[in-house]
């Protein structure tokens, strides 16, 4: 069974520092990202959580989310696997197994830097 799928289109309008969990401590130039993730269940909560400004951070993804800069542009929605999704976009790794910890596909990263405006 494929997941349900979604990239989250995010765009940081400064350069920030993040501490990402136990990931550690990163720079992320000001620009445009691209974020694969799925849902097993419940995938619009999901969605919903991430636009929400009020939650605990657990997920890689919920510490870039909430830092000021950030802002969630859009959603895109996909049937196939969250690897294969995120396999076939473009962009650059910034930050190796962010997003990926437990990926078995070899991603890398969930997350790719798609370069400034």
């Amino acid at each position: 069974m494929t997941l349900p799928t979604y990239q989250l289109l995010i765009e940081l309008v400064a350069p920030a520092r993040i501490a990402v969990g136990r990931l550690g401590t990163f720079d992320f130039p000001a620009g445009r990202y691209v974020y694969t993730g799925s849902a097993k269940r419940h995938p619009e909560a999901r969605l919903a959580r991430h636009r929400s400004p009020h939650k605990r951070l657990h997920w890689h993804i919920d510490y870039l989310l909430a830092v000021p800069q950030a802002r969630l542009t859009g959603t895109r929605r996909f049937h196939e696997a969250e690897c294969e999704v995120n396999g076939r976009g473009a962009g650059r790794i910034l930050v190796p197994r962010f997003g990926a910890s437990d990926c078995r596909a070899g991603c890398g990263s969930h997350l790719k830097f798609l370069g400034p405006w």
